[in-house]
């Protein structure tokens, strides 16, 4: 077997299913399966897994299995539920200019009872042209964590973008002397600093949850005899090595729609275009340029919080195959996975909009019964049901259009790729596009696009915009590529995809803010 072409399985953990793959060294899918989202979420990954392992063993054999690459919610799940967090001493560098807005002053009450050990400003950081404004103040900080017990510390200090020195200086006094992880804002966020340091503190929360999900990955590849190397999603999807992730595992909190993403344009064969993933319980919207997803301009919210870390621009809306129909109106509830034991397609008694959709003839092409089954089964199909379908249907189809319209910007030539498991609720023509893509292995393309992931690294940064300029760009290029290299790149293999220069204003000297994205494939 080893002359054999490697396979490769990409896993996507969604609220309604985990899906999973199996692609060969020709990107071709060799099997593919969808089981029920699990409470824990992790019975539904081994699920999953067991089930294409399956498929496999049928056909050429999982010896061949290399790497496996898992998208995730647990991370989400986490901040959301307020659920096996760590408690996290914060400490920002930045008296006695930052003292008037304490940190985390913005989060919800029970988010920071759950998280927060203590917090405390201490002296140091820089302007934004990378001066000191004060020399770092370590003895305060060991005043500070002598009288905290926390699990972990997130350090964030003033303008560390462009200066992280005293982030640095503070994670080796708080490694050597405490022995506790340390999670720091210039790796996670970008400028801003209540911003970052939110970010920052959700990272260090997340170092048990990390090492949860790993855990349960390693050992469930242990356990089915699978001598592969795993990966996590990241949010702008790529993908990272378990040891990345397990000092950031904020990264993977936008993994899943970044995947569908990339799965969308791997599996259309189209780089530039709009993509709605149409799940149990929810329709992503985002859109795809040069292959990527659009990125965020704006704050993104999680869990209460306001973050700055790169997230895909994406529109969800409450709108599923599972959303629940009444006689005045759908959603926003929805069956979730639960639908095969409760839809009317099923053989059960709840109108969903799966529902909705069979009875005007979109049915899936793998699954013709359905609609025989809803018409003729053991339902009483009255005018009055078959009238409530049509109206949600209709309801539905306005809400995909509006949510269509917000994400093109004016935009209209554009195609649309419709994918996830609901995708077959969609009409075909939908104003705003120009024609609907509803390529094979749609269902799974989240998992897909998990499968197929490179891995990257980004730097984010200000820089002088003197004749130092281009070599201080050089530099931020070489950082990033080192980045991507920690991720799992194959160093040969890393090409700058990525590269945005903003001058700032109002400065005593020119200098431009410099975003750099580096990816390339996984090492062999």
């Amino acid at each position: 077997m080893a002359d054999q072409p490697k396979l490769r399985i990409g896993i996507d953990v969604g609220g309604t299913n985990t899906d999973a793959v199996v692609l060969d060294a020709a990107d071709r899918v060799i099997a593919k399966a969808k089981r029920p989202t699990t409470r824990d979420v992790t019975a539904g990954l081994r699920a999953a897994l067991d089930a294409v392992l399956a498929l496999v063993q049928e056909g050429a054999g999982q010896d061949r299995i290399t790497r496996v690459m898992l998208g995730t919610t647990h991370a989400t799940n986490a901040i959301l539920e307020r659920r096996g967090l760590g408690r996290v001493a914060v400490l920002r560098l930045g008296a006695p200019a930052t003292t008037s807005v304490p940190p985390l002053s913005d989060w919800p009450d029970d988010l920071r009872a759950a998280v927060s050990a203590g917090a405390a400003i201490v002296p140091g950081g820089h302007y934004v042209d990378g001066r000191e404004i004060s020399p770092p103040g370590l003895d305060a900080i060991r005043r500070f964590l002598d009288g905290v017990q926390a699990d972990a510390v997130a350090v964030t200090s003033v303008f560390s973008p462009a200066s992280n020195e005293h982030e640095r200086l503070a994670a080796e006094l708080i490694t050597s002397e405490y022995g506790l992880p340390v999670s720091l804002s210039h790796e996670i966020g970008s400028l801003g600093l209540l911003e970052r340091e939110n970010a920052t503190v959700l990272n260090a929360a997340l170092y048990g949850v990390a090492a949860q999900v790993t855990d349960a990955l390693v050992t469930a590849l242990a356990e089915r005899g699978l001598d592969a190397r795993p990966y996590l999603a990241q949010n702008d999807g790529t993908l990272m090595t378990v040891e990345h992730a397990a000092r950031l595992p904020v990264s993977t909190i936008g993994s899943g729609p970044a995947n569908s993403l990339r799965g969308a344009a791997f599996l259309s064969g189209v780089a530039d275009a709009i993509v709605v993933d149409v799940g149990g319980t929810s329709t992503d919207l985002g859109v795809l340029t040069g292959g990527f997803p659009r990125e965020s301009a704006a704050a993104v919210e999680i869990g209460g919080v306001l973050t700055n870390f790169r997230m895909p621009d994406i529109l969800a809306v409450a709108l599923g195959g599972g959303t629940v129909v009444r006689e005045h109106g759908a959603g926003p509830d929805s069956v979730g996975y639960r639908i095969v034991e409760e839809a009317l397609v099923f053989g059960r008694s709840t109108m969903t909009m799966t529902d909705a959709a069979v009875a005007a003839g979109r049915t899936p092409r793998d699954a013709q019964d359905w609609r025989e089954r809803l018409l003729n089964g053991g339902h009483d199909m009255s005018a009055g049901m078959s009238d409530t379908l049509e109206r949600a249907l209709a309801v539905a189809d306005e809400m995909v259009i509006d949510a269509v319209d917000r994400m093109a910007l004016g935009k209209t030539d554009r195609p649309l790729v419709a994918v996830g498991g609901g995708a077959f609720m969609l009409p075909d023509g939908i104003p705003g596009v120009s024609h609907v893509i509803r390529p094979e292995h749609a269902e799974v393309a989240n998992a897909v696009g998990a499968a197929i992931a490179l891995a990257s690294g980004r730097v984010d940064t200000i820089l002088p915009a003197g004749d130092s300029r281009s070599q201080a760009i050089e530099r931020v290029k070489e950082e990033a590529a080192a980045r991507a290299v920690a991720a799992g790149a194959d160093p040969a293999g890393v090409e700058i995809v990525d590269l945005l220069e903003v001058p700032l204003s109002y400065l005593s000297e020119p200098a431009v803010r410099v975003h750099v994205k580096a990816a390339g494939p996984l090492a062999r």
